[in-house]
């Protein structure tokens, strides 16, 4: 019995490796089975596509540059240039400017001598001829290259010779403004103590001297304003500035001035506009528009203010029934010192910023001023500002609305 049990599991010990060899098998075949009828799937090989090279992008970069670039040969040719070299009449039909050339022989005998290459040779490229609105003013630097090879950098420095002109002529403006009530202060200063014995006399010196220094000071105080305005000192914080205030405030100081010379003011009704502005500087513009209206309107006249909202823009004009302004000078009227009539504007005291001011205030606002004149008619100039929006005017509602609670008694007496 002993001896059948272990043949039996003898037996079985060699059998079960075949076995689970066979079953092995048949479980790989049928997975390669599988594997063969199911559709085989490329998965390619990311293959990085090739970038611009170091020399396409330095090119890149030398046509797009906002300076005239040219690279010149020793004898003077272009071999390569940027559109602005064009633009700025570096180049020309592919002929660089004489002047370029000129420098250019300059540059490449000193880096042959040993000459530092960082110091360029500058240059003067500006137009010979005037060509209507191209560049006034353009100034090249030539640097050496080494090998005979030079660069011309061009760059247009017309807006700084504007500025550099224009300060000229504001400073040799505000020169003559202020030599003209000075000198006259002098003159009837010496007019006063030769007449120092008849009182008449006196007093009427006395009087006109009143007059030249008024001018004088209101001179002074507008040159500081606009300096103010132009960016010499930072503009205040915006607030909500009404309107109807705002007009309410500029007829009170033009009240007198207007009523001396029997002029009537007429103003539309409250409107209950508001703007985000500096009060003190608009009240100063509109108060600017009102003095000039009078001033240009014949006696017993008519000025009128009004006020209306077109879209999101609040527009305050004021309209006048005096001279007019010629076509050619109403681009002009804004300018400092400019005047349409000389005389009139000494007479009455005008310094010739007033304008000027009533312009750089609405810049600043966001806004702008606008002109209507017709000779002989009148003038209407109207200043336009951005509205308050909606949500900032139902705060200030509100505030306003929570102020009167607080005024207020138990008993409802304010």
């Amino acid at each position: 019995m002993l001896r059948a049990y272990d043949a039996a599991v003898s037996l079985l010990a060699s059998i079960l490796p075949a076995a689970v060899a066979l079953l092995a098998g048949l479980g790989g075949g049928v997975l390669l089975a599988r594997r063969a009828a199911a559709p085989r799937v490329e998965h390619p090989v990311p293959v990085d596509e090739p970038g611009p090279t170091l020399a396409d992008l330095l090119l890149r970069v030398f046509r797009s540059s906002d300076a005239g670039l040219a690279v010149l040969t020793g004898s003077g040719e272009v071999v390569l240039h940027n559109p602005r070299a064009v633009e700025l009449g570096l180049v020309n039909a592919g002929v660089a400017d004489p002047r370029a050339r000129t420098a250019c022989r300059q540059a490449a005998h000193g880096a042959a001598d040993g000459t530092p290459a960082a110091l360029p040779v500058e240059v003067d490229l500006s137009p010979l001829e005037r060509r209507g609105r191209g560049p006034a003013a353009v100034l090249g630097q030539v640097r050496g290259l080494g090998d005979g090879f030079t660069v011309v950098e061009a760059t247009d420095s017309s807006d700084v010779v504007r500025l550099e002109a224009t300060r000229r002529d504001f400073v040799a403006n505000v020169s003559h403004e202020l030599k003209t009530p000075v000198g006259a202060v002098g003159l009837l200063a010496e007019a006063v103590l030769d007449a120092a014995d008849d009182p008449t006399e006196v007093r009427r010196f006395a009087a006109r001297i009143l007059k030249e220094s008024t001018r004088l000071g209101a001179l002074v105080t507008e040159l500081i304003a606009l300096s103010r305005l132009t960016g010499a000192e930072r503009l205040p914080e915006l607030s909500a500035v009404d309107v109807d205030d705002l007009v309410s405030e500029a007829l009170a100081r033009n009240r007198l001035s207007a009523e001396s010379v029997g002029i009537e003011i007429t103003v539309d009704r409250p409107s209950g506009l508001e703007v985000d502005g500096d009060r003190t500087l608009l009240v100063t513009a509109l108060t600017n528009l009102l003095e000039n209206a009078i001033a240009y309107s014949p006696p017993e006249a008519s000025v009128s203010v009004s006020r209306r909202r077109i879209g999101d823009t609040v527009e305050i004009a004021v309209t006048d029934r005096g001279i007019g302004i010629a076509p050619q000078h109403q681009t002009r009227v804004f300018e400092r010192f400019f005047r349409v009539d000389p005389a009139r504007s000494r007479a009455t005291g005008g310094t010739g910023l007033g304008l000027a001011i009533v312009k750089h205030v609405l810049a600043n606002h966001g806004g702008h001023v606008r002109l209507w004149s017709s000779p002989g008619t009148g003038s209407t100039f109207t200043m336009c500002l951005p509205a308050r929006s909606a949500d900032r005017s139902a705060d200030r509602s509100a505030d306003r609305a929570a102020a009167a609670v607080t005024t207020t008694d138990p008993g409802g007496r304010a």
